[in-house]
This record gives C-alpha cells, structure tokens and sequence, in this order.
C-alpha cells in the first residue's frame, strides 16, 4: 500500500513538473531583462487567430487589434480616427463613384526584400473579394494596377465605406502568397516579422529592418493568447507587460501596473424582432417574428424605462458609458435619435395605452391573451454579456414585462435571433457595418448572417441608406448615415423612432500596463491598443 502511494507521488510531481514548464513556457521568459522586449497578453477579442497571420482571413481586421503588425496598409488612422496616408500617396473617387484610384509609395520593401508595388495591393484586394475576410469586399468587381505605384478599384456600385477597407486590408505580396501556408509564415511589410508561433499559447515577432516608416522601440513583441479567467494570472505573476483587463478584474488594483482605459465604440445591447410572427420561416425553417416584440410599444417602454447609468456603473463597474443609437460616440451619431430613458411611469403609459395591462396580477402585461414576454439569448461563455442580461431583465420585470434568459452557444442564438431577442455587441467604425448592414431591409433570412437580426425593414430608411453608400463624399455620406437614425418619430433605426434596437452602454477596453511602459498617444479605437506601436517605449532600463 505504501508502495503504491509513492508511485502515485512521484506520478503527481512529474505532472505538476509538466504543469511548470508548460506555464513558463506561455508566460514567457521570466529572467528575461532585454527593455526593448515587450510582451502582451490578449484574452476577450484578442484571441489567437485559427487561420494564421493571414489578413485576407482575418488577422488584423477581426483578431487581436486593427494593426497587422506583420503586414501593411494602404492608410491608417490618427488618434482621433483620421484617416491618413500609409503605404498609399493619396487617393481620388471618380464622379460615378465607381473608381478609387490610389497612389503607392515606390520605397516600401517587403520582409524577404523584394518591393511592394501596386500589383501586389491589386492581387491583395482581389484575393480579398473571395476569402473568408471580415470585411465584406462583395461589392469589388475588380483591382488593376495601372502601373508600379498606381492601382485602381471597380466597384459594382458606388460604396462611400470602401475607404475603410482601403484602412484596415493589410496588404501581402503576390509573388510569395500561397492560402495554404501564408497564415504560418507571413510575409509583410509592416513594423514586424513573424519569428515563432507555439499555437494554442504565444506568438513571437520581432523588429522588421525594412520597415519604411518609424522603427519600433521594442525589438521583440511577444503576444500571448489566454483567456479572460486567467488573464490576472500575468499581471499578479509580473509576467507581461500589458493585459487586456477582463471583465471580472476591472476594479483591481495590481503594484507596478497602471491601468489604463480607452473609450471605444464597443456597443452592446438587445435586438428586438421587428416583425410580428406571421409563419414565415428561415432558410433552416425556424421562425420569424414575434408577437410581442413587434409591438412598437414595448420596443419604445424598454427602451424608456430602462436605467442606462444604473447599468454602466453595476454591470460594468463605471468603465463604460451609455448608448442609445449604437453609434453614439462615432462620427455620424444622430443625438435626436436618443431618448429620455430610466423614465418607469411613462414607459408603463406607453404599454397601458397601447392595451398591455396586467389584467390577472400575475406582474405580467397582457394583450389580446398574448402574454408581454420574450426569450433573450446571450452568449454563455462572456460574462459581461450574461450580466447585462441578467439586469436588463430585472428591469424590464419592473416594467410587466417577462425576459426569459437563456445562456447558450451561438449556433443556437443564430437558430432563434429572428424570433427572439439577442444580446449583441458591435464595436466598428464602419457606417457599412454598424449602419447599412445592420438596418437595411432583408429579402431572405439565413442564420448565417448576423446582421439586421431583428429583421428591421423601413423603406424611407432604406432608400437614405441607399443615397449614404452612393455618396462620393464621406461627409456628406455621414450626414446621411444621422438622418437615417431619425427622419421623423414613425421613421428611423433610433430609439426615438422606430426603437428595433434596445442599445445599452459602450463597454470600454481596459488594460493592465507595466508602470515603465510608456504608450505614446492613446489609438483612437480601445480594440487597437497597438495601432501606434511604434510610439511606444520602456522608460525605466534599469532593470
């Protein structure tokens, strides 16, 4: 018997040795004293890409920040969201709108040495137009480079928001691109190089000496991959130099780290189903339409008498702010489009006079023997998002309105978002993302695609959303992105109007940063901490 509890012993070091390695491992190296090594832990939206370090599959765009890091662009942005010249020179927009014509710089090389020239941004957006990228290059009918340093976009139609995938597309080289293999071993030409890549634990990339624009501090970015429970673990460990702060520690207190909180347009709220349910069916035959939600009274009462600063500062513990329009704090929000919310008595006026009453005191409305109660799914694995359902259905109980949660996976959330509600977040600056695609009418309902869940559908809308993408000015096509959130009290994607949206708050990003890490000027976007990299610096060498 002894015996064999001495087998167990040694079998249980040698495990909890395994153990000890492999978190040294992930957690980098701990006696290392190089300054211009830095390293960074990502857990919520800066998980490890599946696919590689492949911006036509996402990289950049859809994981980690909005800076391929390893890859270029053809603009960038300022800290206030300015676009600005990157790789490109300038750019025009022919009358019709249907060519965008761009400038490229003849002194840019890539990572292996060879030049980066308008046939490699030619083949990069065309390759784009049939990959699996996060921005939606449908609407490219094709790319030609004109010469060394001049490339020109087709489009099918005249699109105001192309301008943003000339900002976030890095660009890769034509000659060394294979779909397969790119992913592991990038080429770019932008401030670093990928080294190594352990899957599943950390990326290794250090300074590329070709990059043309101003040379990174930091020799060595290390970015670690681990998830918002054990994220802490870096900080109390000292064994990174930047955390993004999950949603469970946004209060905590950490020695040697300063913390660090940068507003973005992190939008997060409820999708309403817009359309009664009259039998119409998905494409997978699940439902459309619901009988509650379809009544504009219980959209607008939810959305008047929830508390909105109540909700930023339990939920999110103050590190957020409120939202109305799901756009509030970006460049074409509408601020008569918002409402006067944590109003109770008029929102339950509105549900009284609409005909919802709680007629058998059961602390449920009724209307027409139909109950004033939804289902509202979340995703069960984010825990920012099930406490925000968990008080907006507190709330809405107060009002006589039932909210059943339900905690689940998003194959199941996307098989019920047209007929129940959906807590969602959008967090672009993209009017073609968080406006057009997300209010423009729909012909068919696929559970692929998670726009306009609520299935919203406005003609007037549609036709000023229409006039916004065919606009060739980006102001002006902003003016028409804020009309569209309010046209009139019976028109409009906003909660002053049509309310098919019940938008809660701008959840901000937070960050745990060494003390010694100087960041240079804060990136105009919370997402995209490493936008100005190469602003950044270690202020103490000591040690």
């Amino acid at each position: 018997m002894q015996k064999k509890n001495i087998k167990y012993l040694i079998i249980g070091l040698i495990a909890l040795i395994i153990i000890i390695v492999a978190a040294a491992s992930v957690l980098g190296n701990s006696t290392d004293t190089d300054p211009t090594h830095l390293v960074v832990a990502f857990s919520g939206h800066g998980g490890e890409p599946e696919a590689g370090f492949n911006p036509l599959t996402g990289w950049g765009c859809g994981h980690l920040n909005f800076n391929p890091l390893i890859q270029s662009t053809l603009l960038t942005s300022d800290e206030n969201g300015t676009f600005k010249n990157d790789v490109a020179t300038g750019y025009n927009v022919s009358s019709d709108g249907l060519t965008w014509t761009v400038g490229i710089r003849d002194d840019i090389k890539f990572s292996n040495n060879e030049s980066l020239k308008a046939s490699d941004v030619a083949f990069t957006f065309n390759e784009a137009r049939t990959s699996n990228s996060e921005l939606d290059m449908s609407n490219l009918d094709h790319a030609t480079a004109i010469n060394d340093t001049t490339v020109e976009f087709k489009l099918k139609e005249p699109q105001s928001t192309f301008i943003y995938s000339l900002r976030y597309i890095g660009i890769v080289p034509e000659k060394d691109y294979d779909n397969e293999t790119y992913g592991e071993h990038p080429i770019g030409s932008g401030p670093y190089k990928l080294e190594q890549w352990d899957r599943g634990q950390q990326a290794i990339l250090v300074a590329n000496d070709n990059y043309y624009g101003e040379k990174p501090y930091f020799k060595q970015l290390t970015l670690l991959f681990t998830t918002e429970k054990n994220s802490l673990e870096f900080v109390k460990s000292n064994k990174a130099d930047v955390v993004e702060a999950s949603f469970m520690d946004l209060n905590y207190k950490a020695d040697g780290y300063k913390f660090v909180e940068l507003k973005s347009p992190r939008a997060q709220g409820v999708s309403l189903p817009y359309m009664n349910d009259t039998g119409i069916k998905t494409d997978n035959g699940n439902p459309v339409g619901n009988n509650v939600t379809g009544d504009p009274a219980i959209r607008k009462a939810l959305n008047i008498g929830i508390n909105r600063e109540e909700i930023v500062n339990s939920v999110y513990q103050g590190h957020a702010s409120v939202d109305y329009t799901g756009v509030d704090n970006l460049p074409y929000a509408n601020p008569e489009g918002k409402i006067k919310d944590n109003n109770p008595e008029e929102a339950k006026q509105i549900l009284t006079n609409a005909g919802w009453v709680d007629s058998d005191n059961d602390g449920i409305r009724e209307k027409d023997g139909t109950k004033a109660s939804f289902k509202l799914y979340y995703s069960s694995e984010d825990m920012a998002r099930q406490s925000l359902a968990t008080v907006i259905k507190q709330q809405a109980g107060e009002l006589g309105i039932e909210i059943e949660l339900v905690g689940t996976d998003w194959d199941t959330i996307y098989q019920n978002m047209y007929s129940q509600g959906v807590l969602m977040q959008q967090s672009s600056q993209d009017p073609y993302k968080t406006i057009y695609q997300q209010y423009y009418s729909k012909d068919n309902f696929t559970e692929d695609d998670y726009m306009n869940p609520n299935e919203y559908n406005n003609s007037e809308v549609d036709s000023i959303l229409t006039e916004a993408m065919q606009s060739t000015d980006i102001n002006g096509s902003n003016d028409l992105w804020r009309q569209a959130a309010y046209i009139n009290a019976e028109n409009g994607f906003s909660p002053a109007a049509n309310a098919p949206w019940l938008w809660v708050a701008d959840y901000d990003y937070c960050y745990f940063v060494s003390d010694d890490i100087d960041m240079g000027t804060p990136p105009s976007m919370g997402q995209d901490v490493l936008e100005n990299i190469c602003e950044w610096k270690r202020t103490n060498t000591t040690n």
